[in-house]
């Protein structure tokens, strides 16, 4: 499902949102997807659109899905780290995306908060799924070790950014269809 972009206005994007310029588009035809199908399995409709990816576009899919919501805050960043973590194959893809870019710090961060997440026994399914926000605060280990995981994430996130910007100006291929 290669994203058609215009040569022009893919020369347009700078090095700092070639990215963002690619992940946008999929976010919203994901979003319309799940909009027109509200009946359906959600799940379904994620793996559907997921498998019509690129192995390029998979990894800047599932690490923006993860990155725009733990960057928030580190609230947030503990949340949905622990909610991603809770559907096994969405973690996997996670990480497989790092790989993907060959990004060893990030790789690195993600298994440290896999590590303290599990350390406190948190779901693993989604099943069982009950953490709330609050719950960060009431575990002072768990909440000195997210400090830290967060304040880490924030130091190395710009250079994953710029790792998977230059991928995709060496590879566009992967990411759009370009047109003169």
């Amino acid at each position: 499902m290669l994203v058609k972009m215009n040569k022009q206005d893919f020369d347009l994007l700078t090095h700092t949102n070639l990215s963002q310029g690619c992940f946008v588009p999929l976010i919203k035809i994901y979003k319309n997807n799940v909009a027109e199908q509200s009946s359906s399995n959600v799940s379904q409709i994620k793996e559907q659109f997921y498998e019509q990816l690129t192995e390029g576009q998979r990894a800047l899919f599932m690490f923006y899905a993860y990155y725009n919501h733990v960057s928030k805050s580190l609230i947030e960043f503990y949340w949905w780290s622990a909610y991603f973590m809770a559907q096994p194959r969405s973690w996997s893809a996670i990480k497989s995306g790092i790989k993907y870019f060959d990004d060893k710090s990030m790789l690195s961060l993600l298994e440290r908060v896999e590590v303290a997440l599990k350390q406190h026994n948190y779901p693993d399914t989604l099943e069982n799924f009950t953490v709330k926000r609050e719950d960060l605060e009431r575990n002072k280990e768990l909440l000195a070790s997210f400090i830290s995981l967060y304040a880490l994430l924030d130091k190395i996130s710009s250079q994953t950014i710029s790792k998977i910007n230059k991928c995709i100006e060496h590879n566009p291929q992967e990411f759009l269809d370009l047109e003169d």
